[in-house]
């Protein structure tokens, strides 16, 4: 992260898990970050986005620390073991759609709510881990109804956001950001292990792209390659 501030201050969202782990792990192998807090439902402070009140709270636990030059939210829920993404309209529900949204989609809008005021006043990037799949205009195979949905939310949420944040906040850059396939739990029902890449690989891709993004770039949505994606 060579467009950051040396010794420039992070914070991973969602860091127990493969992608947020591997983003943890390499930005503490950074000599230029003189910080790496990784926060999750078991850190100190605790965050769950199933409890409204933590995520302010864990924001609120920080506000007396350094400012943040690179918040990333890694968090996202495809299936839970339990229930696997719907396929059909007839598998639609609401306690499957209200979990999905609640992890992909409400719980990163308050993080960009609470956290973003974090945000260091120099150069600053908050990204947010949305997919390609939640692309509408690249929906051509169908299926994962909620997951889609979840994403594409998100992904008007981040672009809402970034037009806020740059009235006050000028050097900013709010994205969405997909990862690609990754081998890890959220894949391995969908052969994540055999065509999905290492999460470290992953990682250090999109950290390639986000060092390159400008204020102008706040608001789009980046693939892992840094190629634009459609809305």
């Amino acid at each position: 992260m060579n467009s950051l501030p040396d010794q420039f201050h992070a914070l991973v969202i969602g860091a127990s898990g493969t992608i947020g782990a591997a983003f943890v792990d390499l930005l503490e192998q950074s000599p230029r970050c003189a910080s790496v807090r990784g926060l999750h439902r078991q850190s100190t402070p605790a965050i769950d986005f199933a409890n409204e009140a933590s995520v302010a709270d864990a924001a609120q636990a920080l506000a007396n620390g350094p400012r943040y030059h690179l918040i990333v939210n890694a968090t996202g829920v495809l299936h839970d073991g339990a229930t696997m993404p719907e396929k059909r309209l007839a598998d639609l529900n609401y306690p499957q759609m209200q979990a999905t949204f609640m992890a992909n989609t409400f719980g990163p809008a308050l993080a960009m709510r609470h956290f973003a005021p974090l945000l260091a006043g120099e150069r600053a990037i908050m990204a947010m881990l949305s997919a390609k799949v939640g692309s509408i205009g690249d929906n051509r195979l169908g299926g994962w109804y909620s997951y889609r949905a979840s994403k594409a939310a998100l992904n008007m949420l981040i672009k809402t956001a970034a037009i806020e944040v740059a009235r006050t906040q000028k050097n900013s850059v709010l994205v969405a950001l997909h990862p690609g396939t990754v081998n890890s739990r959220l894949s391995k029902p969908f052969r994540g292990e055999i065509i999905g890449r290492p999460a470290e690989a992953a990682a250090a891709d999109m950290l390639q792209v986000l060092d390159a993004l400008t204020p102008a770039d706040s608001g789009s949505f980046r693939s892992y390659n840094g190629a634009e994606l459609p809305w």
